[in-house]
């Protein structure tokens, strides 16, 4: 039998043009266009390789997919895995940035160009071509997939979903949807998320806008804002909220030694964001993205801004705030504390609303199932081309993985993005070459999958 670069590289050609056609399917969630059509396509997608397909669609909102996949006549049929992925991508305007058509999937320069290539469209695809290649000499365990609609608006269905199904769902380990390589072209895995506390904060100080020439006597609802919002954070980025960092979990010193051990390109991420002053943290920048809960502004709106002159105080103010929290921080009690720190400091007619509330999840590091995907990294990669972090700095539904399916359940994100991939922005690509290594990747894992209880053994 052939190694498994070979038939990798013989798969490749089939393989891109599973994911060109995929690619050229749009399925915005927030517009609900081309949803049945990108249903479909999957479907057909699982049964070429050797898949069942079940739609959920019973709890309102966008379907789920559930695909499972039988062990061969050698595989374990008592060890499961499970794949998440999503279905949906963003929409692709402004289309006047796009250097090529946002769902022609063309590829230049060994790149694909398409909107939803990266996120996450590549990885589905070579996570299905990789089980049609493991198919040759049988799967070696179960397979399941649960592939959503919904997370490019706030998975809003998916509770329902995997509450309902919770068994049709269950797994030993879950690979989350996607992964990428950063600047340094390392590829960064992760085995967690933060949680987030979604905000918005309103002034409202009159029923009507009134002329600035009544300044002396009348309030202002963008003053009254902004200080209220000053409140909460010290210039040195200390937040100042009581309580806010009473349930915060410490890291561990081995937690400590992966961000010791994997700093944090200050000067690239700066060049790539265009920082106009010092990067914050810099000097222990890894760690404060892993471990530290943030609070950001994330819009402020009031008044007139647009062109010339309009001499107005406003009557309404509002702001959209989010923290990311970190395990044992819970984001309803976070909101209240924000609540009540806004009363203290004499700011009560500021309103509050939790718009967004999401858990932090991070997967036990000493999980077998970690030496694996770490194992695998370095047969693909290459010593020192990998690291596995514990968790995102940003936010996704792990939690409620982790809730309805079981907390031991371990959940690691892996894939095939790069460091300017651009989801969400125009000209979102993937580059082939990483494509080729995330399947070559997705091949070695499932082979090595059910062997996870020898090396908690060893």
């Amino acid at each position: 039998m052939l190694q498994v670069e070979d038939r990798v590289a013989n798969r490749l050609p089939q393989a891109i043009q599973a994911l060109q056609r995929y690619c050229r399917q749009p399925g915005i969630s927030s517009q609900g266009v081309g949803i049945p059509e990108t249903i479909d396509l999957i479907g057909q997608m699982v049964i070429e390789a050797g898949g069942q397909v079940r739609v959920l669609n019973d709890l309102g909102g966008n379907p789920v997919i559930y695909a499972e996949f039988e062990p061969g006549p050698e595989g374990s049929a008592d060890k499961t895995l499970l794949f998440y992925n999503h279905y949906d991508v963003q929409p692709p305007e402004p289309l006047e940035e796009w250097n090529y058509p946002p769902f022609g999937a063309e590829i230049h320069e060994g790149k694909l160009f398409a909107r939803g290539a990266s996120d996450n469209k590549a990885d589905l695809v070579a996570r299905l071509q990789a089980i049609s290649i493991l198919q040759e000499e049988g799967l070696p365990c179960r397979i399941k997939f649960l592939i959503e609609g919904e997370e490019e608006i706030g998975s809003p269905s998916l509770p329902l979903y995997l509450e309902k199904y919770a068994s049709l769902f269950q797994a030993d380990a879950c690979v989350w949807e996607w992964a990428q390589k950063n600047a340094e072209e390392k590829l960064e895995m992760v085995a967690g998320a933060k949680g987030l506390c979604y905000l918005e904060l309103t002034s409202e100080t009159a029923d009507i806008d009134i002329h600035s020439a009544y300044a002396p006597v009348a309030d202002n609802a963008a003053w009254r804002l902004t200080q209220a919002l000053a409140t909460l954070k010290t210039a040195d980025h200390r937040i100042v909220v009581e309580g806010f960092y009473d349930e915060v979990e410490h890291p561990s010193e081995s937690l400590k030694d992966i961000a010791r051990n994997n700093p944090y390109d200050t000067a690239a991420a700066s060049s790539l964001y265009g920082l106009k002053g010092k990067m914050i943290a810099a000097d222990a920048a890894r760690a404060a993205l892993l471990f530290e809960p943030t609070m950001s502004i994330c819009g402020i709106e009031s008044g007139y801004t647009g062109v010339g002159v309009k001499t107005v105080i406003p009557r309404r103010a509002k702001a959209k705030l989010d923290c990311r929290l970190v395990p044992r921080q819970d984001p309803e009690d976070i909101a209240r504390k924000i609540r009540r720190h806004l009363d203290k400091m004499g700011f009560a007619d500021i309103h509050v609303e939790l718009l967004s509330a999401s858990h932090p999840f991070r997967s036990d590091m000493n999980h077998p199932v970690i030496g694996i995907v770490n194992a695998t990294a370095a047969a693909v990669y290459g010593e020192g081309r990998y690291a596995l972090m514990p968790n995102y700095p940003g936010t996704g539904p792990m939690h409620l993985f982790a809730r309805y399916l079981g907390q031991q359940l371990p959940i690691v994100a892996i894939g095939s993005g790069w460091w300017d991939d651009r989801i969400h922005a125009p000209n979102e690509s993937i580059r082939i070459k990483d494509f080729e290594e995330a399947l070559g990747y997705m091949v070695r894992f499932i082979r090595e999958f059910p062997r996870m209880d020898q090396r908690a053994e060893s």
